[in-house]
């Protein structure tokens, strides 16, 4: 049966945006006996099946949490091998990602992204830059107090240039200045491997985000997980700081 035929999901509430914490690699491949490294490569079958899977269902935004600033700091082995991983994957599902008329983007510091990654990154963008089905967007070398603070500064430029009147500063000007200013805040925030944290992603982005976890390592993530997510998203009320009856009125109107 196709995901879209399940009965469980309401069709007319898929979630816009999804973004997911992709955590428990290290800890999968520990299990097995493996190096951490096996971890992050058994992790790519559940990206593409989160990836096709939100496709599928909908989903206009699917945002993987990939690589973090704080990444940098691991073995260099590790970060070497990640590296390499990336690249490969790209290589090989640039194909997919064409078929299933999906979007690539990334967000994060690209800049300190070694050479060969970012031309990688580059050609697959620019190969599905005219898809108009699902925006994939991989956070890479990516913090939140990194991006609000690079706001920030850029605000503050244009303030001194006499761009912008700081009196006109208020939360939407600044949403602008982050690096997702077109796409929709995440309406749910899926983290696997049990663990309940955020780990700097996207703060300013899920400030009335859904938060879902699992105890699910990475590696072990189908489509069905997905499913079971935004089958839970479905059944709570969003009310956005306003109480039930609010809600309840304005979904009637």
């Amino acid at each position: 049966m196709a995901l879209k035929d399940n009965t469980e999901i309401d069709k007319d509430k898929i979630p816009v945006h999804v973004a997911v914490i992709m955590d428990g690699n290290g800890r999968w491949a520990k299990r097995k006996g493996k190096e951490r490294v096996v971890g992050h490569q058994h992790g790519v079958k559940a990206v593409r099946e989160v990836t096709e899977a939100a496709a599928e269902l909908g989903v206009k935004y699917l945002t993987l949490f990939a690589f973090s600033t704080e990444n940098w700091q691991r073995p260099s082995d590790e970060v070497n091998a990640l590296m390499s991983l990336l690249v490969t994957t790209l290589n090989a599902e640039i194909s997919t990602l064409m078929e299933n008329n999906i979007k690539l983007r990334t967000i994060g510091n690209l800049d300190i992204m070694p050479a060969q990654v970012r031309k990688n990154l580059m050609k697959t963008i620019d190969r599905t830059a005219e898809n108009k089905g699902m925006t994939l967007i991989l956070a890479l070398s990516y913090s939140a107090r990194w991006e609000i603070a690079k706001a920030a500064r850029e605000m503050a430029r244009d303030a001194t240039e006499g761009k912008l009147n700081v009196d006109s500063i208020d939360e939407l000007l600044f949403s602008e200045y982050l690096q997702t200013k077109d796409i929709p805040d995440p309406d749910i925030l899926i983290r696997t491997s049990g663990e309940y944290r955020i780990s700097n992603f996207l703060l300013w982005q899920i400030a009335y985000t859904e938060l879902y976890f699992t105890k699910k390592l990475w590696p072990d993530i189908r489509k069905k997980d997905l499913v079971k997510a935004i089958i839970d998203y479905q059944r709570r009320e969003r009310r956005f700081g306003r109480i039930s009856e609010q809600t309840k009125m304005n979904v009637d109107r």
